[in-house]
């Protein structure tokens, strides 16, 4: 299996993140910082990464991390899922 990567846009954000799988993860480049997006069956786990320091913040459902992602990325990010 090979590992496929593809840009999405802004609107589709909110679907991707209601139907993230334990293997799918998105990943956001956003002013400098990378954030990284997975869910394991429980939890999301939102990994921020900026200049080699990595910050982990766990929240329990798609709309606390669909509120944190609004006050937190730009217009000009770009989305990317894996």
């Amino acid at each position: 299996m090979s590992y496929q990567e593809r840009e999405i846009s802004r609107d589709v954000l909110e679907k991707y993140l209601r139907v993230l799988d334990s293997d799918e993860g998105l990943r956001i480049e956003n002013k400098g910082e990378v954030i990284f997006i997975n869910k394991t069956s429980r939890r999301y786990c939102i990994d921020m990464s900026k200049d080699g320091q990595d910050v982990f913040l766990y929240m329990n459902d798609f709309s606390e991390v669909l509120n944190f992602l609004a006050d937190k990325i730009v217009s000009s990010s770009r989305i990317f899922s894996y």
